[in-house]
């Protein structure tokens, strides 16, 4: 059962950031034995020489829809309540639970793929699908309902009351936390403020501590938001939320852009997890205050948001476009640096997912989830001075060439090995057209198209 990966360049992103020239890493089962310099076994089942080659842990994608992977480019180039309330609401409001399956499974081949494992979905309308695809595909998971109690403009199908909604939720993980051999684990969801009554947030909260699971929420996301949390509650939306007692560790705060400094030392204190979706906060949000919150000890990770707000549902993107803006914006060159990109993607991801025991880095007794990266692949990455930059700035999705997760290949060499890849294709592209025929979604057109 065991595996040895070895004459790479191994990027363990453990506590001392240890880095190995000519390494290598031995796997037994689901579990590292060791990774730098180690000795190879008589008894390995499978030698993989990857010289020339570089190994390092898995990312973990802290924030995505899964269940808009079918919504991609329904809604570019408009404002926030239209994309939400004539594009986004119809679509997601018209799913079916077989609809949420074949997204979450299109999302999940496109997640490995880019060398993606682990991921944290705030909420979709059918849980059920989502958790079918996540077993199948072989990746991790935290799964969440899409949970609101008011709001304007809701679909009459997500009008619930409050003890709806949370009823919902308890029967949810009752049925599906810790499943799939443990890589699924169902938290409570809360869609934003806009659409969340204070008994809600608090009796999410507490539900969330009593079953030891998490609570993954948009904070702070929109400048609107803000402006709404202190029209219906006096103050803003992290200082209510602070108010309330909400804030606390096992608290994603996805986007997390419209915080005081008050409010940043806030979630440093309270050890609150933010999610940064850079490529998402451009369309519409604005700028996190990223640089500060690493300065002041918060854990921040990356996530992509769902494909009809990012388009582009890869972390290795995502992180390119983290080394860009924070320097723009402030004009400062080393604002956020790669090695700190690097670790938001992988360690600290697993950190804010509540998995740094198990993943995130390359260490003994961790759960091998891992990915192979071939440089030579392609010019694109090429030549290499500082690998962690490069690994930043330059590489691309295709230079993953493997990747693994609980000791199991889900891809080799570029090919997808639990999930039939021209299937879910073909199958995704049938139902994005059934639910926007559903929703009467119909998009205008750019330039006039001629049709036979």
């Amino acid at each position: 059962m065991k595996t040895f990966l070895k004459n790479a360049y191994v990027i363990t992103m453990n506590p001392k950031r240890e880095v190995y020239e000519n390494g290598s890493v031995l796997i037994d089962g689901d579990r590292i034995v060791d990774a730098g310099f180690v000795k190879q076994p008589d008894d390995c089942r499978e030698v993989v020489d990857c010289k020339g080659k570089i190994v390092m842990p898995s990312f973990v994608n802290t924030h995505t829809h899964t269940s808009q992977q079918l919504a991609r480019g329904l809604a570019d180039d408009v404002d926030l309540l239209t994309w939400l309330r004539e594009r986004i609401w119809p679509y997601e409001s018209n799913m079916t639970e077989e609809d949420s399956y074949i997204s979450t499974l299109l999302f999940c081949a496109e997640q490995i793929k880019a060398g993606c494992t682990s991921i944290a979905e705030p909420g979709g309308q059918h849980v059920a699908g989502m958790v079918r695809a996540v077993e199948k595909a072989g990746i991790r998971a935290k799964l969440a309902k899409s949970v609101m109690d008011c709001g304007e403009g809701l679909p009459a199908v997500w009008q619930k009351s409050t003890q709806e909604e949370l009823d919902i939720q308890e029967e949810l993980i009752k049925k599906f936390n810790h499943t799939a051999e443990d890589r699924i684990q169902v938290w409570f969801g809360i869609r934003t403020i806009f659409n969340a009554t204070d008994e809600l947030i608090l009796r999410s909260k507490e539900l969330a501590d009593k079953y030891g699971v998490g609570v993954h929420m948009h904070i702070a996301e929109a400048k609107a938001e803000v402006e709404y949390a202190r029209e219906t509650r006096g103050v803003t939306t992290v200082t209510h939320l602070n108010n309330l007692g909400f804030l606390d560790k096992n608290v994603i705060a996805a986007h997390a852009v419209w915080l005081t400094n008050e409010e940043v030392e806030m979630f440093r204190k309270h050890q609150v997890k933010v999610s940064h979706n850079p490529a998402s906060a451009m369309r519409v949000l604005g700028f996190a205050k990223i640089p500060r919150m690493l300065r002041e000890g918060v854990c921040v990770a990356l996530g992509t948001d769902g494909a009809p707000t990012n388009n582009r549902m890869n972390m290795v993107d995502e992180m390119w476009v983290t080394s860009l803006i924070h320097k723009g914006w402030r004009l400062e060159p080393d604002a956020v640096k790669a090695e700190e990109i690097l670790a938001m993607a992988t360690i600290n991801g697993a950190r804010a997912v509540g998995d740094e025991g198990i993943c995130g880095s390359l260490e003994a007794g961790k759960k091998a989830d891992l990915i192979i990266i071939d440089p030579d692949c392609s010019v694109d990455m090429l030549p290499i001075h500082d690998p962690i930059a490069n690994l930043v700035t330059s590489m691309h999705s295709t230079n993953i060439e493997s990747t693994m997760c609980d000791g199991k290949w889900l891809m080799k060499d570029r090919k997808l090995l639990t999930i039939d890849e021209e299937e879910i294709i073909r199958e995704g592209k049938e139902h994005a057209r059934e639910i926007c025929r559903r929703g009467g979604i119909k998009l205008p057109e750019r330039f006039p198209v001629k049709r036979r």
